[in-house]
């Protein structure tokens, strides 16, 4: 007997989202870095889980107030995003990071201790296998795509344009006392320039690594320190990695990773399996109807041959 193909569920790739931050104070007594990793829900149809919100933030060392000027940008972002906004999210972004420029603004002004005290911003919203990043200062986000690693952001620093221009080298940008100044960060001026922030826009492939970090992280690791970091680990292992290694190789201000990771995995997709087998051997109904009707007309002709009679 034979079998008719039916519709089952077998699996198909697709892709979890996972991530973790880790900050700590370092090479400074106290941390002015914060750091968030958080799962939030979905205004639209998919579920929550697949959402998140990464933010780095590094208050302006040597400043008044850097940590309270970092922590209330990172507060706005979470108040702005509790679920994924259904349409632009780099719109939104945007929206959100000129509240946080306001908000870190007035409360320099309302305190005069604080006044002046400023931060960097990056941070990204991701939602399935799409990342939209959101950037001003010199913190980074950087993309890792097997053994690639690029750094998708450009650092808001005085040398950083130098090198954009062709006037310095990328290597001697490293060195440059100057590398830490920054032209734009969150909160010294009433309101934040239109170009700001910078948006990237990704699309996430299984295996990728997405890390935001603060310069205290990136000014002592290679990036092969970052590659191994990230390679082959969970986000809580690679983040708290990066940071340790920061750590030992001496830097000088505090360190802050947060690392998502486009992990693999399988659902179920409609394929064809055979299903039971059915009465009349797998052969469809209808042409057994079409076999039969065949056979009653050549009887029928046979009979009107053999007996002589009239069509």
């Amino acid at each position: 007997m034979s079998a008719l193909p039916r519709a089952v569920e077998a699996p198909e790739e697709t892709l979890r989202l996972a991530a973790s931050a880790v900050t700590d104070a370092a090479g400074r007594d106290q941390n002015q870095d914060v750091a968030a990793a958080l799962a939030i829900g979905s205004s639209g149809p998919s579920g929550a889980g697949e959402d998140f919100l990464l933010i780095v933030a590094d208050g302006m060392g040597g400043h008044p107030a850097g940590d309270v000027a970092s922590q209330i940008a990172m507060n706005t972002l979470i108040e702005a995003f509790p679920t994924l906004p259904a349409g632009d999210l780099g719109l939104a972004l945007k929206q959100a990071y000129r509240r946080a420029n306001e908000a870190v603004f007035q409360a320099g002004e309302a305190e005069p201790a604080q006044a002046g005290m400023g931060t960097t911003l990056t941070s990204a919203l991701l939602h399935g296998k799409y990342a939209t990043v959101a950037h001003v200062g010199d913190s980074r986000a950087y993309l890792l795509r097997g053994d690639a690693l690029t750094q998708v952001t450009r650092d808001h620093t005085v040398v950083a344009e130098e090198v954009a221009q062709g006037r310095i080298t990328a290597e001697a940008a490293r060195r440059d006392p100057r590398r830490n100044r920054l032209t734009h960060v969150i909160g010294t001026h009433p309101r934040l320039e239109s170009k700001l922030p910078a948006i990237f826009e990704l699309t996430l492939l299984p295996g990728d690594r997405l890390l935001l970090c603060s310069d205290g992280l990136y000014d002592v690791l290679e990036d092969d320190d970052m590659r191994r970091a990230l390679l082959g680990q969970d986000p809580p292992n690679s983040a708290r990695q990066l940071v340790e290694t920061a750590k030992e190789r001496g830097t000088r201000d505090n360190a802050t990773a947060v690392v998502a990771a486009a992990i693999p995995t399988r659902v179920p997709a409609t394929a064809a399996q055979p299903g039971p087998a059915s009465r009349t051997g797998g052969v469809p109904g209808m042409a057994i109807a079409a076999v039969i009707a065949i056979l009653l007309v050549v009887l029928l002709l046979l009979a009107v041959v053999v007996l002589g009679a009239p069509l």
